[in-house]
């Protein structure tokens, strides 16, 4: 092992994933000098092992189901899909798991990339383990930034690491359709996965000990998401858990706590995440190693003045669009807090992330598509608000009977009685990722609902969904 000579900056990222990357974005072009660590590829998680691939291995499956629903079309689309040309597309949206292109983009940010595992070595420190053993100590002036995500949490099950099942990135990083794929969750992965892989060619059994899928959102959009998925021949079984599991002769076979025994060529489980901090040094500044990090609105970890934890590693919203948004408000207080400025830190501030809070938009990629933003029916009123939900379904809406026969969707928005504004939003069905936003823009602004009114839906639209829910609400 050889040691170099320590190397000054003003701020050094742990990570670069879309997260850190933004960290650097930010304070370079504050002026700061800034070191971004990396022990894998450039672009991190979601690049190369979750958005970007999960998204092209679902977007054919959604344009054919979408096109199954319009006559003089639906005939022509009934065969199944070229997997390899999928795949293919998926390899091209990952750039083959290269990583030149985002080098080149903190290059031309004027971000100076270390390779290989850092870690936490004191206040102020990383130490830089390269791949062939030279180590670089960094000091950073301002801040250290900790943008090091999570990884995928396997259960204690016996058996299980011997069968060397898929986690979220061989799901998303498969070269070829398993024959049959048991998927063990219920959450977004979960779902996802089993939509792809179901349409790509396999066979799907979907195992989820709880009641039903995607419990973070509304009731119903698990419902009509566990419906689509049984209609497209995914075997759905709630309320089963996984006593055991065995591979033998390349067999995967699983013993549930029933008794049942299924077979299967892989496994997937998606059952959760873990910080990704176990082996960063967090002892070194008194912290846990392997725990989450707990920070204030600006992302600065509690009880310390120069450690920032930014991204999922923070377990504030476990979403990349989340963690960019946490990255410019954490480069931002970074920047500022060098410069000796006043931060802007109360509620919806510059160096405040308050949409963390109760404003978390996201879209799950099934078919249906679920999206939401805000708070859900149960959370408002865990939360103390005196609210109502107000439902209505997607065939009382002329756009979406113009974008497929047979069209099944539903949308909730959670109305604050007191305030009459807007607490949460969601809808579910074909091509609803792209309404969500209108509905960001709304619970964000706290937009009174006497306002929306006069926020026109263009007709005919998937947004006339908006009138139905005010007239509904007005009407009751």
């Amino acid at each position: 092992m050889t040691e170099t000579e320590s190397i000054a900056y003003d701020v050094v990222v742990l990570g670069a994933g879309p997260v850190g990357e933004n960290v650097a974005d930010r304070t370079r072009a504050a002026g700061l000098t800034t070191a971004v660590v990396e022990s894998e590829l450039v672009g991190g998680e979601c690049s190369y092992w979750a958005c970007m691939p999960s998204k092209a291995l679902l977007r054919p499956v959604i344009a054919q189901s979408d096109a199954r629903l319009l006559p003089g079309l639906s005939q022509d689309v009934q065969g199944p899909l070229d997997t390899p040309a999928v795949l293919a597309r998926r390899d091209y949206f990952t750039s083959n798991w290269q990583d030149d292109g985002q080098v080149r983009w903190l290059d031309g940010i004027g971000a100076d990339l270390y390779r290989g595992h850092g870690r936490l070595a004191g206040p102020r420190t990383v130490t830089v383990t390269a791949p062939d053993g030279t180590v670089t100590t960094l000091t950073a002036r301002h801040a250290v930034a900790v943008s090091t995500g999570t990884r995928a949490q396997l259960p204690d099950l016996p058996g299980l690491a011997e069968v060397r099942p898929w986690t979220s990135r061989e799901a998303t990083s498969g070269k070829a359709a398993p024959g049959r794929l048991i998927v063990v969750g219920g959450g977004v992965v979960a779902t996802e996965m089993a939509t792809a892989w179901q349409a790509l060619g396999s066979q799907v059994t979907l195992l989820v000990r709880g009641k039903g899928l995607l419990n973070r959102m509304e009731p119903f959009a698990g419902e009509l998401v566990a419906e689509s998925l049984a209609e497209a021949g995914v075997d759905v079984r709630t309320g089963t858990s996984v006593e055991s599991v065995t591979r033998e002769n390349g067999t995967v076979l699983v013993v549930t706590a029933a008794g049942d025994r299924l077979e299967a060529d892989e496994i997937l489980i998606a059952t959760g995440r873990v910080p990704h901090t176990d082996d960063i040094g967090l002892d070194t500044v008194g912290l846990e190693p392997g725990s989450w990090l707990e920070v204030d609105d600006s992302l600065r970890v509690t009880g310390t003045d120069w450690l920032y934890a930014v991204g999922d590693v923070n377990h504030r919203a476990l979403l990349t669009h989340q963690g960019k948004y946490q990255a410019r408000v954490a480069g931002a207080a970074i920047a500022a807090r060098a410069g000796g400025s006043t931060l802007v830190d109360e509620p919806w501030g510059a160096h405040a992330a308050t949409a963390d809070h109760g404003a978390v938009p996201q879209v799950v990629f099934t078919d249906p598509e679920a999206a939401a933003v805000g708070l859900s029916l149960a959370e408002a009123e865990q939360a103390g608000h005196r609210v109502r939900a107000v439902d209505v379904e997607f065939s009382s809406v002329a756009g979406a009977g113009l974008y497929g026969d047979g069209y099944k969707g539903r949308a909730r928005m959670v109305v604050d009685l007191d305030e009459e504004i807007l607490r949460g939003v969601t809808f579910v069905g074909p091509g609803v990722g792209e309404l969500i936003h209108s509905a960001t823009v709304a619970v964000v602004g706290h937009v009174p609902i006497g306002r929306l009114w006069h926020a026109v839906p263009s007709y005919p639209t998937l947004s006339e969904v908006w009138l139905r829910l005010l007239e509904a609400y007005r009407d009751n």
